[in-house]
């Protein structure tokens, strides 16, 4: 099944409600950094961190899924999350196309895109990196 894309409060909801459900960010150390992160400490989860493309060069990170999915079967649903929800939609096709069941792409991102507030704009949980 393709991924599917899912907007940043129905992504919070679906964390909230799927025991084991994983969100993953996709952005770079740089964003984290200096933009933020988000949080999952009210639903006790973790967020994990896997850079798809590099900073400066925008060359995709060869060890992207391996990192992002470490430990995790192919039946956990993965929710991908970047700036604005272009990078997490190539990061939820690769892990959907590697065998993932269900995948997420995060259409507004942490910050958003035209027109849409993103995971921090929304008043979701998040942290300055």
């Amino acid at each position: 099944m393709p991924f599917t894309e899912i907007n940043v409060m129905d992504a919070y909801r679906l964390l909230a409600d799927v025991p084991s459900a994983v969100l993953i960010d996709v952005r770079t150390p740089e964003e984290w950094a200096q933009i933020g992160v988000p949080t999952l400490d009210s639903v006790g989860k973790q967020v994990r961190f896997a850079t798809w493309t590099w900073f400066g060069t925008g060359e995709r990170n060869p060890n992207f899924l391996a990192e992002a999915t470490e430990g995790l079967d192919m039946g956990t649903p993965l929710l991908f999350l970047c700036r604005s929800g272009a990078r997490s939609q190539g990061a939820a096709m690769v892990a959907e196309q590697s065998g993932f069941e269900t995948t997420y792409n995060v259409t507004q991102g942490f910050e958003g895109g035209p027109g849409a507030a993103g995971w921090k704009y929304a008043g979701l949980p998040w942290t300055q990196g």
